[in-house]
């Protein structure tokens, strides 16, 4: 579970930390990640010990970015590589609290097929455009050495790393699993409904 970023839209605060139904964010997310996953990683860079607590009925690691300056998910992505001991790691964020609950499998059954290195989430809008979920992906851990190479070369983006590595995108239907919270004002519309 990506939980490192700066939350500079939320003016600063942890996301994966703030109340959405009496509980932390990363708390929804992580009861959502844990029975599709053989061990549960939280990828943070503050709030490390808030975050142990809160995953250790889970049996969850925290792992730390070996990269200064929150320089975004790729880093998350990568430090969780590292520290993951299966050949896959499913990746999502913090702040998304109702995850596929099938998203492991369903992104596992396509990156087979297709003889990916990746496999990420979309949706359709209902323009019918699609529309990508990146940071929800099911990644392969041999990609560690070029994922760690990518970022020590200055890059960032996480949809052009993908694109070197067969990536297959996965089309789910409902978009309500992808929603994530930027801003406190979301969280406040989503406490609402």
């Amino acid at each position: 579970m990506l939980a490192g970023g700066r939350g500079s839209r939320m003016g600063g605060v942890d996301k994966g930390m703030q109340p959405f139904r009496g509980e932390p964010l990363a708390l929804h997310a992580m009861r959502r990640l844990a029975p599709q996953t053989h061990a549960l990683l939280i990828s943070a860079n503050r709030s490390l010990d808030d975050y142990a607590k809160l995953g250790a009925p889970f049996g969850a690691r925290v792992v730390a970015d070996t990269r200064a300056d929150f320089p975004g998910p790729l880093a998350g992505i990568a430090a969780a590589l590292r520290a993951a001991t299966t050949e896959f790691v499913l990746v999502a964020p913090c702040d998304a609290p109702f995850i596929d609950v099938h998203l492991g499998a369903t992104l596992m059954q396509t990156l087979d097929a297709k003889h990916a290195g990746i496999a990420y989430a979309a949706t359709i809008e209902p323009s019918g455009e699609v529309m990508a979920h990146p940071v929800f992906a099911l990644i392969r851990t041999s990609l560690a050495d070029d994922l760690d190479a990518w970022l020590d070369a200055g890059e960032r983006k996480v949809r052009a790393w993908y694109a070197r590595h067969t990536p297959a995108e996965v089309t789910f239907h409902d978009e309500r699993a992808f929603y994530n919270i930027n801003d406190l004002l979301q969280l406040a519309e989503l406490e609402r409904r």
